[in-house]
C-alpha cells in the first residue's frame, strides 16, 4: 500500500497546483512511482486523457511531471461552469448531466464522492506515492459540512497535509493561523507543516512568524518558495486576462464562458495579447474568438453587445480573425445546436464557409494535422480537440493525419478571407507555425521578422520543480511519510 500526500491552501490561487506539479517532478526524479490525484475540480480548462476522456489541465500537467500519461482516474470529477449558476459533471472523463450548484450538492455530491474514493484507493494500492491536490480553503464554513475535496479526502486516504499559503498577496501568517483555528483537533493532526509561496525578499525575516506557528501549533514551517516567473499555467478561476499591446495588437475575446484559453500563452509570451469586453476596443491586427464552454450564449452575448458587428468591421478594415474550437463554430455561418444551448439553428458571424452541428457524443483526442492554410501549407501540427460539434467546409484549414496516434484522414476547421477557424487547441504551442503566422502579419505592418523563442513545458516542469526543491525541507517531508 503507498504513501498520500496532500497539499492544501489557506484560499484559492495559493499555489497548490503548482507545488504538487513541482513535489510530482521531485518525488519522481528520485525514484518513487508517483501519481496525481484530485477528486473534484472546477475547471473550463481542460484536455484529453489517454483514455480519450477529459480531466482538468492542472492534472494533466500534474502528470506529465510524473511522467505518466494523463488518465482520467487523476481527476475523476470535473464540474464546467456553464452559466446560470449550473456546471456540467464530467465523471471519469465522460459528460454524465448538467445540475445546479445546490441540486449538485443535495443529490450527486456522495454518489461520485464514494466513486471517486475506490479510484483513490486503487491509486494507492498500485503506487509508492499518491499526491493529492485540495482546493480552495479546507475550512469554508458554508462549505464544510459538503467537502468531497480537502479534509475529508485526508483522512480517507490517511493522507499528511501540507498547508500552503500565498504570501505575495499577504496576509499569510492569518490565514495560517485561522485556518488551524477552524480545523478539528483530528483534522490539525494531520496536518505535517507549512508552506509561505510567491515569496520576494529576505526570508530570515519571516523567522519570528514561524517560531510564533511551531511554539503554537507544533508544526514546522517546510520552506519559503521565491516567486518565480514562469510559463506554467496557472488555476483558471484565478487567471489574470492580460492586456498587452505588442508590436502586433492581438485582441482576445474574453467571452463569459471562456475555455481552454492556455492556448494564447505562447502569442503572449512572443508578442502579448490584449483581452476585450467591449465592442469598442476591437480594432487590433489581429482578433481571436477563443473556445467556450456555451458556444452559442456566447455567440448571442457578442451579437447583444455590438461586439460581433464590431469583429465584421474591424475585419472589413484589415484585422485578421481568428476562431478556436467554439470561436470557429461562431465565425461559420451557422450553428445547429440543440443539445448544448438548446436553441436549435443560429445565425453564425459568417467570416468563415463553415456549418456546424451539435452531436451528445463529445470528441476528446490528440491530433496531428497537415495545415492547408496558405502561408504556413504543409507545415506538420499538433494539438488536441475537445468538442461536440461536428463541422463542414469547403475549405479547411488542415488535415488530420492522426487521431491518439492511429492514422486518419479528415479535414477540419475553415479558411476564409483573411480568417481562418480551427478545432485544434494548443495551434499556437506549435512554435514553428506561430512565428510563421506572427511574420505573416508583421510583414503586412511593415515590421521587422522575428524568431519565437521554444519552449517547452518538460523544461519549465525541471526548472520550476528544481526552485521548490531548494527551499523545501524535502528530507523532512519523505520521512514523515516513512519514505
Amino acid at each position: 500500500m503507498g504513501r498520500a500526500l496532500m497539499v492544501q491552501g489557506t484560499s484559492s490561487g495559493a499555489g497548490k497546483s503548482l507545488l504538487v506539479t513541482a513535489l510530482c517532478r521531485i518525488f519522481s526524479n528520485l525514484g518513487y512511482d508517483v501519481v496525481p490525484f484530485k477528486s473534484q475540480n472546477m475547471s473550463l480548462n481542460s484536455a484529453p486523457s489517454i483514455e480519450g476522456g477529459e480531466i482538468s489541465r492542472a492534472q494533466y500537467l500534474q502528470a506529465i511531471a510524473c511522467r505518466k500519461k494523463p488518465s482520467v482516474r487523476f481527476n475523476p470529477i470535473l464540474l464546467k461552469p456553464e452559466g446560470r449558476m449550473r456546471s456540467q459533471i464530467v465523471f471519469m472523463g465522460k459528460p454524465i448531466g448538467s445540475v445546479s450548484a445546490k441540486d449538485y450538492m443535495l443529490s450527486r455530491k456522495e454518489e461520485l464522492f464514494r466513486k471517486a474514493m475506490e479510484v483513490l484507493d486503487e491509486l494507492k494500492e498500485k503506487h509508492d506515492l499518491v499526491l493529492i491536490e485540495g482546493a480552495g480553503s479546507p475550512v469554508e464554513i458554508n462549505l464544510k459540512d459538503y467537502d468531497m475535496v480537502n479534509m475529508r479526502v485526508a483522512k480517507h486516504a490517511n493522507a499528511r497535509v501540507i498547508l500552503v499559503t500565498d504570501i505575495d498577496r499577504g496576509g499569510s501568517f492569518a490565514s495560517i493561523v485561522g485556518t488551524m483555528e477552524l480545523l478539528s483537533e483530528e483534522e490539525r493532526n494531520l496536518i505535517l507543516g507549512f508552506v509561505f509561496n510567491k515569496f520576494r525578499g529576505d526570508a530570515s525575516l519571516l523567522k519570528p512568524g514561524f517560531d510564533y506557528l511551531e511554539e503554537r501549533y507544533g508544526k514546522p514551517t517546510l520552506g519559503v518558495i521565491p516567486y518565480v516567473e514562469h510559463r506554467l499555467p496557472e488555476e483558471d478561476s484565478l487567471a489574470e486576462f492580460p492586456k498587452v499591446k505588442g508590436d502586433l495588437h492581438i485582441q482576445i475575446i474574453r467571452l463569459p464562458h471562456i475555455s481552454n484559453f492556455t492556448d494564447f500563452e505562447p502569442l503572449h509570451w512572443a508578442n502579448g495579447v490584449d483581452y476585450v469586453t467591449r465592442a469598442e476596443e476591437i480594432r487590433g491586427d489581429l482578433v481571436i474568438i477563443p473556445g467556450s464552454k456555451n458556444t452559442v450564449e456566447d455567440l448571442l452575448w457578442m451579437r447583444n453587445n455590438g461586439i460581433e458587428d464590431a469583429v465584421i468591421q474591424a475585419h472589413r478594415e484589415g484585422s485578421f480573425v481568428v476562431g478556436i474550437c467554439g470561436g470557429f463554430q461562431m465565425l461559420g455561418k451557422e450553428i445547429i445546436d440543440t443539445v448544448e444551448s438548446k436553441r436549435g439553428k443560429v445565425k453564425g458571424i459568417g467570416l468563415l464557409p463553415a456549418k456546424t452541428v451539435f452531436r451528445r457524443e463529445k470528441r476528446t483526442n490528440h491530433l496531428k494535422a497537415r495545415v492547408l492554410w496558405e502561408p504556413a501549407k504543409g507545415m506538420n501540427v499538433e494539438g488536441y480537440e475537445i468538442r461536440m460539434g461536428r463541422s463542414i467546409s469547403e475549405r479547411p484549414f488542415s488535415v488530420i493525419t492522426s487521431v491518439n496516434a492511429a492514422k486518419a484522414f479528415e479535414p477540419e476547421g475553415a479558411i476564409g478571407e483573411r480568417a481562418f477557424g480551427t478545432y485544434l487547441h494548443g495551434i499556437f504551442h506549435n512554435f514553428t507555425f506561430t512565428e510563421r503566422f506572427l511574420n505573416f502579419l508583421r510583414a503586412e505592418k511593415g515590421l521587422e521578422q522575428v524568431s519565437v523563442k521554444r519552449w517547452s513545458i518538460e523544461e519549465e516542469i525541471e526548472r520550476f520543480a528544481g526552485v521548490v526543491e531548494k527551499n523545501l525541507d524535502v528530507e523532512r517531508i519523505l520521512g514523515e511519510l516513512g519514505l
